[in-house]
């Protein structure tokens, strides 16, 4: 119930527009449907009435009479059109035929609106088979006779075709023509003697495809020979003199042919044409316009300043019917008259070309006096060719490059033959037949332009004559050579490999062959930019870099080129920038300097070394002199007894020092000085004892000393050495006894003892004994 709402709700609504518009008096209308129909069926035999009716069904408001415009088409064209206010249409086939047969489709127009029904094949099948009529059966062989194959009741266009049958063969198509009607008359000639059938049939080409009708029925024709044979004589002979009468008589013999038709032929032409059995013709014979009188006597090719002769000669001679005595002759040179004499004399020039023909009069007594001109003659003289000129095509020659040569003559008549010789290369011929042709030779490239004094032409247009020579000797002076450059080479100036910077460095780039002008280009390889380039007419050009710097060093090369645009290029220069003279003698001087201040410290160093060394070694001594002379500041430590011998004498004595001071190596950038201990030692070597004085106790001092050295930046150090003396004391004190100390100065070490000191400090270095220093 619900869903059939809204559709009775839409038909009231359609029904409420339709009265809106009847109310407000709006026309309008709608086609609904066009329908074809085929009557009785679409598929028919020939000859069956066929109806095919158009109906369109158009619904529409306040309108009245609506008129339709129905067509019907047949396979797309128009068969049928028609205007009405009915709503159907119908167009007959009575009879359909099978031209009839196809696609037929109606549309209807009503105003502005077109609608077109669905289409419908009608197919009528069968065909009508043709009548032939001949209008005679049995003709001549070679005459022609009417033929006619018609199908009265067929629709066109149809395509006839004719056809023979000879007695147990085949039907061969002798002819086929096309119609637009139904039937079709042409005209048939028979060559072959004896019986033979003719027919005929008809197709019709549809849409569909081609039918075919049947074949006619075979007309039996007898093809007769043709007796006639013609007879001509000529009176009173075949052999007759210009100016004569002449009778030519025509008969056809041995033929019962009625209404034959004689024809008199002259060279393709009717002279005469008769009906009946006979002709006859009279005339005057005259000759066609010229004879083959003229003879010439020249040579075979006639040049200018040959000589030449004319004749003029009679072919035929008939002695009974011409007075050979009374002949005359006469000469034309372009329609005018030469001379009145049996020949004519002439030289070659160009004043004597012309047309020549000769005139014969002769006497007879039949025609009284006939006359007869020759076919003109042309005689021209040859001018023989002139010396032939050579020159490059283009006025320039690049060598190493092929070109081409040309070889003209400014005379001679054509043809005209050059032949060209050249290095290394066989002969080359060029025909020049027509006027504008020229003599154009492709050659090899040469490499010296002295090769082109070698080419040789050779112009000739008669095989009776010597050639005509050119060499190719002007050649340089009328042809622009250009040699490709050589390979260039670049130089330096200065030419070293190597320059200082704020110099100038000239780059040289000069070629040893080639047509100028040149173009040179200098190129850097570590930037890979063009320094320069420019063009002059010299063989070499230079490019200067002002104030050479660093960055000027590396590899350059140029390239050179000319006209002939082959570029070359050279070989790598190395370029190596050193420093400027006075950046080396800085560095000189500085050296120098350094040097000096290292050779200063080192003295000073050394200076104050031995300076040490000389304090410390005096220390050393007064040390060891101290402690053998105050024996209280001594205090013994350390006791080792050596017996060298039974006899109570000093053998010697030994001392050694724990020094600790300062590195003796003296550190200018430090300000600190390490305290280092070094231990010392010192050997004082004594005399012998004198045997004459008193035995002396051996024993072993120990010597405290200090030694206090000042170095000038150098905080003091103090040294504390360990001296051992061994000696022999002629006296020994007991210090617990006598409580005083008790030395025998008499055995005391004395100053003149040898002694040597060995230091080692870091630097590793030695001093030399203190008053060397």
């Amino acid at each position: 119930m619900g869903s059939r709402l809204p559709g009775l709700l839409l038909l009231l609504l359609a029904d409420l527009l339709l009265f809106w518009r009847c109310v407000r008096g709006e026309s309008s209308f709608i086609i609904d449907t066009v329908g074809l129909t085929v009557q009785p069926r679409n598929q028919v035999q020939s000859g069956t009435p066929v109806i095919i009716r158009c109906q369109v069904s158009v619904s529409f408001s306040n309108i009245s009479h609506l008129l339709h415009h129905f067509e019907i088409t047949q396979d797309g064209v128009p068969i049928h059109v028609s205007d009405t206010t009915e709503d159907s249409v119908s167009y007959g086939l009575n009879p359909a035929r099978a031209a009839d047969s196809g696609s037929y489709e109606c549309r209807v127009t009503v105003k502005d609106k077109s609608k077109a029904s669905y289409s419908q094949k009608l197919d009528v099948s069968g065909l009508q088979t043709p009548t032939l009529q001949l209008n005679n059966a049995s003709p001549y062989e070679n005459e022609e006779f009417k033929a006619s194959c018609s199908a009265p009741e067929e629709k066109g266009p149809l395509i006839f075709s004719f056809y023979q049958r000879f007695m147990g063969g085949e039907p061969l198509r002798i002819k086929r023509v096309s119609r637009t009607g139904n039937s079709s008359e042409i005209a048939l000639s028979l060559k072959h003697i004896g019986d033979c059938f003719l027919s005929c049939d008809y197709e019709i080409p549809l849409v569909s495809g081609t039918r075919h009708s049947n074949s006619s029925k075979e007309i039996q024709v007898l093809v007769q020979v043709l007796h006639i044979t013609p007879v001509m004589n000529i009176l009173p002979s075949s052999t007759v003199l210009e100016g004569e009468v002449v009778e030519v008589h025509c008969r056809v013999v041995n033929s019962f042919l009625r209404n034959v038709e004689l024809f008199l032929l002259w060279k393709k032409h009717i002279l005469r044409e008769q009906k009946g059995s006979a002709l006859v013709h009279r005339f005057k014979t005259w000759m066609d316009g010229w004879m083959d009188l003229l003879y010439v006597n020249i040579p075979t090719e006639l040049f200018e300043g040959d000589n030449f002769v004319l004749r003029c000669i009679i072919s035929v001679y008939l002695p009974d019917k011409m007075e050979v005595n009374r002949t005359q002759y006469i000469y034309y040179k372009d329609g005018k008259k030469l001379n009145s004499s049996e020949t004519y004399s002439s030289v070659g020039h160009p004043k004597n070309n012309g047309n020549y023909s000769c005139e014969a009069r002769v006497y007879s007594p039949l025609v009284d006096q006939l006359f007869k001109s020759s076919q003109s003659l042309l005689i021209t003289a040859k001018v023989l060719v002139s010396q032939p000129v050579l020159s490059v095509v283009g006025g320039t020659l690049w060598l190493g490059k092929p070109f081409q040569l040309l070889c003209h003559s400014d005379k001679g008549t054509l043809p005209i033959t050059y032949v060209l010789f050249g290095p290394d290369n066989l002969p080359e011929h060029r025909n020049v037949r027509e006027s504008g042709e020229k003599a154009i030779f492709n050659l090899p490239p040469i490499y010296k332009s002295s090769d082109l004094n070698s080419f040789l032409c050779h112009a000739r247009n008669s095989q009776h004559k010597p050639p005509m020579i050119s060499s190719g000797e002007h050649l340089r002076h009328s042809t622009l050579v250009i040699e490709p450059v050589s390979k260039p080479l670049l130089t330096t100036h200065p030419n070293t490999g190597s320059i200082s910077e704020g110099q100038t460095l000239s780059l040289v780039c000069s070629v040893q062959r080639g047509s100028p002008p040149f173009n040179f280009t200098w190129y850097h390889m570590e930037t890979g930019s063009v320094l320069a380039s420019l063009s002059t007419n010299k063989p070499e050009s230079s490019h200067s870099i002002h104030d050479v710097k660093a960055k000027h060093g590396g590899r350059y090369y140029c390239e050179s080129t000319n006209a002939a645009d082959e570029i070359k290029k050279s070989t790598f220069v190395q370029i190596a920038v050193n420093w400027a003279i006075w950046k080396k003698a800085l560095i000189v001087i500085f050296c120098l300097l350094l040097l000096l201040t290292v050779i200063l410290m080192v003295a000073f160093k050394k200076r104050l070394l031995c300076k040490k060394k000389r304090s410390m070694s005096i220390g050393n001594k007064l040390s060891v002199r101290t402690a053998s002379t105050k024996p209280e500041r001594l205090s013994l430590t350390q006791t080792e007894v050596a017996v060298a011998n039974a006899t109570p004498s000093m053998m010697g004595k030994s001392v050694w020092s724990d020094h600790v001071s300062g590195s003796e190596s003296d550190d200018q950038n430090s300000s600190i000085t390490h305290e280092k201990q070094e231990t010392q030692y010192t050997e004082v070597q004594t005399r012998d004892p004198d045997p004459n004085r008193a035995p002396v106790k051996q024993g072993t001092d120990t010597v405290y000393s200090q030694v206090r050295l000042s170095q000038q930046g150098v905080p003091e150090v103090v040294d504390v050495e360990y001296a051992q003396l061994n000696h022999d004391n002629g006296q020994h004190c007991d210090n617990s006894n006598n409580g005083d100390h008790c030395t025998d100065t008499d055995h005391v070490a004395e100053a003149d003892n040898s002694v040597s000191v060995n230091t080692g400090d870091q630097d590793g270095g030695a001093c030399d004994s203190p008053p060397d220093c």
